[in-house]
């Protein structure tokens, strides 16, 4: 080999700025200093004659020598040990407190680490529920962080980072997580070209309030929450997509449960793990198992174990499958006063995936087993102080957008998302609300659900019980100038279903 690499960084490996395939850097590797080592068996390669072709390309000074392969391998070799002394355990460490302080001051709902051999490592924050890009680092730095995060600072009984598989941890450590924070829930996964670790911030604010109203809620959906807590059996529901606020929800009604009965009350928790502290409750979590069938088996113990606790109240962080929609159901069938968590689309709909779950509809359709019916969203607050009314921009928006919103929420001022300003940090954003329905169940509705009525039950609903779908709440929401229209349809769907539009153009042909 012509010359010892020495202290000269290979610029083709992995973050850097000619990064080559694995497969191109076991037969060359160019150095910092300007010298391009390459395989003497390979010098009439195709991709290294490319390679050497872009570098007389942009004119990048450089002298090729061709070398072993062990030379060259030799060299990868030596960055990698620099690497790994640059930056230390307790250096990462460091960084990620750093990186979770960020996140808290910016309160981030979770941090996405990607780590990826083609494109580096793109570390984003979910902030207001969009993922915002916050900086890049290379593959071994993005590597060496999740690897700490895991096996330094989180608590698992397996301390060993596998890329290849998905693991989930939490970091419950207090000198390990900001003020702020009760807890950070890891879930890894492997992708196509690495790996991905996304945190979760568990927020302890969470326990600072258990009024539903200031999570968004009506004073009339707050007053079915308040009679659905008054029964001393069945079970309450409530629905959404992942991210939707619904383990918040339930911390408030437990919490106000707790308080309002002075502590009288046992309440027991199964969650997997729990996410928020509730004061006064037995909170179990089912964790440290290594696949889904032991999660589920697991996950059906504990709840069989809360029952035999004597509990009044028993909340399941999430009916999940088949044998724990079951127990859920049985644990309201047997005196107990049941909360818990179920993805689907809406209220009504929740009856449908308990079904589709293997509970008999007979027993789904009881109003004295299943005794409330929730399902929520979350929409963007807009701020109030550089909110723009709909007047000064609708000349930039489609028309017929424009004019679905002004026929769906007419005679009021409507505003749209302004570019930012000093009191929301050029976000233009402050929070997010909660638009939901709620279904306090009685006799007249579920008979029309076990007939298979659904459009009727819907009409009992909203005009005998005061009944409001999560597009009401939110076009009442729009009316008040809380939320942006257009970024409200993204979660709730179109104002008007987009029939107007489809009849108009049925019409001009």
């Amino acid at each position: 080999m012509m010359g010892d690499p020495g202290s000269a960084m290979p610029l083709t490996h992995r973050g850097a700025r000619f990064e080559l395939v694995p497969s191109m850097q076991e037969i060359l590797c160019l150095l910092d200093d300007g010298r391009l080592l390459v395989s003497r068996s390979h010098l009439q390669n195709p991709s290294v004659k490319a390679f050497v072709a872009r570098l007389e390309r942009i004119s990048f000074t450089h002298v090729l020598h061709p070398v072993e392969m062990s030379d060259i391998s030799q060299a990868y070799a030596g960055a990698r040990v620099t690497a790994r002394h640059e930056v230390s355990g307790s250096d990462m460490q460091n960084y990620a407190r750093e990186l979770f302080r960020r996140a808290v001051k910016l309160r981030a709902s979770d941090v996405h680490i990607r780590v990826s051999s083609r494109s580096n490592t793109r570390i984003l924050f979910r902030i207001h529920n969009d993922l915002e890009f916050q900086e890049e680092q290379t593959y071994e730095f993005g590597h060496q962080l999740c690897t700490t995060i895991y096996q330094a600072m989180a608590d698992v009984a397996d301390a060993t980072y596998e890329t290849l598989s998905s693991q989930d941890a939490r970091i419950s450590d207090r000198s390990k997580i900001p003020f702020g924070l009760d807890g950070i829930r890891v879930a890894t996964s492997p992708q196509v070209d690495g790996h991905v670790m996304v945190l979760r911030m568990l927020y302890n604010d969470a326990n600072n309030s258990s009024d539903t109203t200031s999570l968004g809620y009506t004073a009339t959906q707050a007053q079915s929450f308040y009679l659905m807590k008054k029964k001393p059996t069945g079970i309450n529901i409530v629905g959404g997509p992942t991210g939707s606020g619904k383990s918040t929800t339930l911390q408030r009604l437990l919490s106000s449960i707790i308080r309002e009965s002075l502590g009288r009350k046992n309440v027991i928790t199964v969650e997997d793990p729990p996410e928020y502290p509730i004061p006064g409750a037995v909170q179990t979590p089912v964790t440290n198992v290594e696949s889904e069938e032991e999660r589920a088996r697991a996950f059906q113990s504990a709840i069989k174990a809360a029952m035999r606790l004597d509990p009044d109240v028993i909340m399941i962080g999430e009916v999940r499958d088949t044998p724990s929609a079951k127990l859920a159901v049985q644990a309201a069938m047997t005196g107990h006063q049941v909360w818990t968590t179920l993805h689907a689309n809406g209220a009504f709909q929740i009856v449908d995936r308990l079904v589709d779950l293997g509970v008999p509809a007979e027993l789904v359709c009881d109003p004295a087993i299943v005794t409330g019916l929730t399902c929520q969203r979350l929409l963007k607050v807009l701020c109030p102080h550089c909110r723009q009314p709909l007047d000064q921009v609708q000349a930039s928006l489609d028309q017929f957008d424009v004019e679905r919103v002004r026929t769906a929420v007419p005679n009021a001022a409507i505003y749209v998302r302004g570019t930012g300003c000093g009191h929301c940090g050029n976000a233009g954003i402050t929070g997010r609300t909660v638009v939901a329905e709620t279904i306090l169940t009685d006799e007249p509705l579920m008979t029309l659900l076990r007939r298979g009525d659904r459009p009727a039950a819907i009409d009992y609903w909203r005009a005998a019980m005061r009944g409001q779908t999560m597009l009401d709440h939110a076009v009442d929401k729009i009316a008040q100038g809380l939320v942006d229209p257009f970024q409200a349809e993204d979660i709730v769907g179109l104002l008007d279903g987009g029939v107007r539009r489809l009849r108009e153009m049925a019409q001009a042909n």
